[in-house]
């Protein structure tokens, strides 16, 4: 299947290239790959970042846009934007598992039989980073409501219990997040 990718916005853009640009941002970022990166880097594959609000609830805001950075026909970094009362502007470079995680769960993603819009879900208190599969392929990439047919796959490292790059609904995965998100309870109470 077809992975209609949303346009990231101008500005996000830009400002991961000018970081790119930059000697100082390359230099003092934690990210080995991409201080040794012999050819050219690109800013590829924009997916906006959208976090899960109140305790598992189908609701999301979006927080940014995550370029994959590729040199030499490889993935060697991320960079994320985030939004502020400026506009976008950006935020940070990094590797790491998730990096090889997210391509591999767009390889899957590629395999189904759908059209869908690809995102990244973020939920912080569990640790979990999801890659979403929206419906709704005609979308900006800036709303943030999940469908309950919308797919969600998540990344390794996964929370215990949580297979990484097993397909769920979200219908499915949501109240299983739900239930992860709630307060423990000690004889009624609340601890």
């Amino acid at each position: 299947m077809p992975l209609q990718v949303p346009p990231a916005p101008a500005p996000a853009l830009r400002s991961v290239l000018a970081a790119l640009g930059s000697p100082t941002a390359v230099r003092e970022a934690r990210t080995p790959s991409l201080r040794n990166a012999q050819g050219p880097v690109t800013a590829e594959l924009p997916l906006p970042v959208h976090v899960l609000n109140q305790a598992g609830t189908p609701r999301t805001r979006l927080t940014g846009w995550r370029f994959l950075l590729r040199s030499e026909g490889r993935t060697v970094a991320a960079g994320d934007t985030m939004l502020t009362a400026d506009g976008w502007t950006f935020s940070h470079f990094f590797e790491g598992p998730y990096l090889n995680s997210t391509e591999r769960a767009l390889r899957q993603a590629e395999s189904l039989q759908t059209a869908c819009q690809p995102r990244l879900l973020s939920v912080p208190e569990l640790y979990m980073l999801t890659l979403w599969l929206h419906h709704d392929c005609s979308s900006d990439g800036t709303e943030g409501r999940l469908a309950s047919t919308d797919v969600l796959v998540p990344l390794a490292p996964a929370p215990p219990g949580i297979a990484a790059h097993q397909p769920h609904l979200a219908a499915e995965l949501l109240p299983v997040l739900t239930h992860r998100l709630a307060p423990a309870t000690l004889l009624g109470q609340a601890v």
